[in-house]
C-alpha cells in the first residue's frame, strides 16, 4: 500500500514529523477548513516498520541472493522485478522480464508450517497472519505461465450424433483429437479442426461409463457398465483389444504417466466389484489385481512418484506400489488413508495435469521419436515438481475434503469443510497452485493448492455442479452443472462468473478444456456436444 494512496486530499509530509515539528501529525490537509480522520487500517499499517528483512528462495529451497531489506508496501510486481534482477543481474532483455511470479511465505499456525500466498502486499500478509517484523520472512517464488489462454465466450459448434446422454468428453493430450462416450454404447472420435465426426466406434454393449487417453495419444481406453474394457486406435477408429476386465461396472481408468514409461502401455481399472486391476495394453495381460477394498472402488489415480491411489465407498483411500525391480512388488499395499465418514467419491493429485499431458503443451510441439517425447515428458515433470511433495485431495459424501501428502504420511494435513452437500469432483490447476471442488450444493470452492486454505466460493449455478476443468495457464476455470449451463470463472479473483455458456437443453454432464487452450467441449444429457471458443 503506497503512502500517497489515501484519497481525500491527504498527502504525506514525513520530513516534518516528530521533535522538529510536534504539531504535525504526519499528514497535511489540502484544504485548511477540512479535517480527516485516519482509518483503523491506515493506523495499523503505519505501526509497521518501513521495511522488513526477507530471504528469497526458489521451489527447491535454495537461497536466491542474500538477506534483503525491502519495503513493507512491496507488491507482487515489485517483488517479481527483484527476483528478475537477482536471477539475471546482467540481462537487459525485456522478454525475460515478462515472466510473472507468485510468492509464498512460510507461516506457522498451531505448530504446522504452511505456505501462504502473497496476494496483495507484504504489509497485508504481515497483518493478516500476525507475522513478526523482527524475524526474517522466507519468501518462495514460483514462475507462472508466460502464455495466456483467452477466455471462452461463445459457442462455435454444436455436434449431434450420440443418441443418448453424453457422459464423457476428453481432448487428447496434444489437443489434436476429441473423443466422447455415453449412454448409447458408442465411442466417437471428432475432428478438432472441422468439428465433424471422424469415427463412430461400436463394441460396447452397455453404457460407456469412463474413458481415458494414453499420454502418448496413440491409445484410447473406454469401459462400460458390463465390466468390459476396450482399447482403441484413435487414428483408425478400430478396436485393438476387448477385455472382460471386471464382473461389475468399471468406474475409473488411469494410464501410467509418460515420464515413468516411454511406451505408455500400462493402465489401471477400478470397479464396483471392489477390485483394481493393472493391465498391459500391448499384450492385454493382467499384471496385478489389487484387492483390499471391501466396497466399490470409485476412483483410481496414477501418481507421478510410482504410487497408484484408489478411493472407495468403504471410506478409505489406499496407495499401492506400481514400480519396482521385482515384478512381485507391483500391487503391494503401501498405506491406507482413513478419515472420511462416508464414501470417497473423487481424488485429485497435484501432478494430474502434467501426467495427463505428458510432453505436450500449448505450443503443439511434434516430436521426431518416442525417445525425444519421453525425454521432454521427464523434463516437464521435473520442472513441475521442483522438490515439492506430491499432494492429494479427496472428496466425499460426508461433505468434506481431506488434504494429504500421501508419500510422506498416512495422516491428513487438513480437513476442509464448507460444502453443504456431497462433493462431486475435484481438480488441481495445471500449475498446482489451486484446486477446485464441485458439489451438489450448487457451489464451487477454490482452495490453496499448497496449504489447503480456503480462498473463495463461486456462486452462480442454480443446480448441482458436476465437473470442473482448468485452462492450461491456470487463470480460468469452467464448471458444468445440472442447470444446463457451463460457467467461466477467473481465478482466484472472481466470485461471480465472468461468462455464462448457455445453449444446452438439459444437464451438462461432461466437460474438458483443450490442453492447448484453444477451446472447451461440453457434453450434455441433450445428446449434443458443444464447442466453445474466444
Amino acid at each position: 500500500m503506497s503512502e500517497n494512496s489515501n484519497s481525500g486530499g491527504i498527502a504525506w509530509a514525513g520530513s516534518l514529523v516528530g521533535s522538529q515539528n510536534p504539531n504535525n501529525l504526519g499528514y497535511r490537509y489540502s484544504h485548511t477548513h477540512k479535517r480527516f480522520k485516519k482509518s483503523d487500517d491506515d493506523s495499523a499499517i503505519n505501526t509497521l516498520p518501513a521495511s522488513v528483512v526477507v530471504q528469497i528462495k526458489n521451489r527447491e529451497g535454495e537461497d536466491v541472493g542474500n538477506l534483503i531489506d525491502i519495503p513493507t508496501n512491496s507488491d507482487i510486481d515489485s517483488m517479481s522485478a527483484l527476483v528478475h534482477a537477482l536471477l539475471n543481474p546482467n540481462d537487459d532483455d525485456d522478454d525475460a522480464k515478462k515472466i510473472p511470479y507468485s510468492f509464498y511465505a512460510k507461516v506457522k499456525r498451531k505448530g504446522v508450517e504452511d505456505d501462504v500466498e502473497v496476494t496483495t502486499t507484504l504489509s497485508n500478509l504481515i497483518m493478516e497472519n500476525d507475522l513478526g517484523t523482527e524475524d526474517v520472512i522466507i519468501l518462495t517464488y514460483q514462475p507462472l505461465a508466460v502464455f495466456r489462454v483467452r477466455p471462452v465466450t461463445r459457442c462455435t459448434d454444436t455436434m449431434p450424433g450420440h443418441t443418448e446422454a453424453i457422459l464423457h468428453v476428453s481432448y487428447s493430450p496434444d489437443g489434436r483429437h476429441l473423443a466422447s462416450g455415453g449412454g448409447d454404447t458408442t465411442v466417437r472420435f471428432w475432428d478438432v479442426n472441422t468439428n465433424l465426426p471422424r469415427f463412430t466406434c461400436h463394441g460396447h454393449k452397455n453404457h460407456v461409463l469412463c474413458t481415458a487417453w494414453s499420454p502418448d495419444c496413440k491409445k484410447f481406453a473406454s469401459a462400460d457398465k458390463s465390466g468390459v474394457l476396450i482399447l482403441w486406435d484413435p487414428l483408425q477408429g478400430k478396436a485393438k483389444s476387448t477385455i472382460k476386465a471386471h464382473t461389475k461396472h468399471i468406474t475409473s481408468i488411469a494410464w501410467e504417466p509418460m515420464h515413468m514409461n516411454k511406451d505408455c502401455d500400462r493402465l489401471a481399472t477400478a470397479s464396483k466389484d471392489g477390485l483394481v486391476k493393472i493391465w498391459h495394453a500391448r499384450t492385454n495381460k493382467l499384471i496385478a489385481t489389487l484387492s483390499g477394498h471391501v466396497d466399490s472402488v470409485e476412483c483410481v489415480k496414477w501418481g507421478g512418484e510410482g504410487l497408484l491411489y484408489t478411493a472407495s465407498r468403504d471410506r478409505t483411500i489406499k496407495a499401492w506400489c506400481v514400480e519396482g525391480h521385482d515384478p512381485k512388488d507391483v500391487g503391494k499395499l503401501v498405506r491406507t488413508f482413513k478419515g472420511h465418514g462416508h464414501r470417497v467419491n473423487s481424488l485429485a493429485l497435484s501432478c494430474d495435469y502434467v501426467c495427463r499431458t505428458g510432453p505436450y503443451d500449448h505450443k503443439c510441439t511434434k516430436f521426431a521419436s518416442d525417445e525425444e517425447a519421453h525425454q521432454a515428458a521427464i523434463e516437464k515433470y521435473q520442472s513441475f515438481k521442483a522438490g515439492e511433495p506430491e499432494r492429494m485431495v479427496s472428496g466425499s459424501d460426508d461433505f468434506t475434503l481431506f488434504f494429504w501428502h500421501p508419500k510422506e504420511s498416512k495422516h491428513p494435513i487438513k480437513r476442509l469443510t464448507g460444502h453443504q452437500q456431497a462433493v462431486n469432483h475435484i481438480a488441481f490447476s495445471p500449475d498446482g497452485r489451486y484446486f477446485a471442488s464441485a458439489s451438489f450444493d450448487k457451489k464451487t470452492k477454490i482452495w490453496n493448492g499448497k496449504s489447503g486454505d480456503f480462498l473463495s466460493t463461486l456462486h452462480g449455478h442454480v443446480g448441482a455442479v458436476y465437473q470442473v476443468a482448468w485452462s492450461s495457464d491456470s487463470r480460468y476455470l469452467v464448471t458444468a452443472s445440472k442447470d444446463s449451463t457451463a460457467k467461466l470463472w477467473e481465478v482466484p479473483a472472481g466470485k461471480r462468473a465472468k461468462e455464462t455458456l448457455p445453449g444446452h437443453a438439459d444437464e451438462v454432464y461432461a466437460l474438458d478444456w483443450n490442453p492447448n487452450g484453444s477451446s472447451v467441449a461440453t457434453g450434455s444429457k441433450d445428446r449434443t456436444i458443444k464447442i466453445w471458443k474466444h
